[in-house]
């Protein structure tokens, strides 16, 4: 499996690496892993969605329902 760094992840998803950094610690990148003091990521990860748009909003209202959770 190839990975990638928060630099190239930032690049590749149009965010800053910061940004990148904080969604890894919260656990909202798939796979990312700790090596060190970097994140690595795999290289076919996509980007998380932003909790705060309407697209993320839908989904998690959606999923919800599917779950039985209100």
């Amino acid at each position: 499996m190839e990975y990638m760094t928060t630099k190239e992840a930032a690049d590749k998803w149009g965010i800053k690496i910061r940004r990148v950094q904080t969604l890894c610690e919260n656990g909202k990148v798939e796979n990312a892993s700790r090596l060190g003091q970097i994140w690595i990521i795999p290289r076919d990860t996509p980007k998380p969605l932003d909790g705060r748009t309407k697209q993320a909003k839908t989904l998690k209202k959606s999923q919800e329902i599917i779950h039985g959770k209100k």
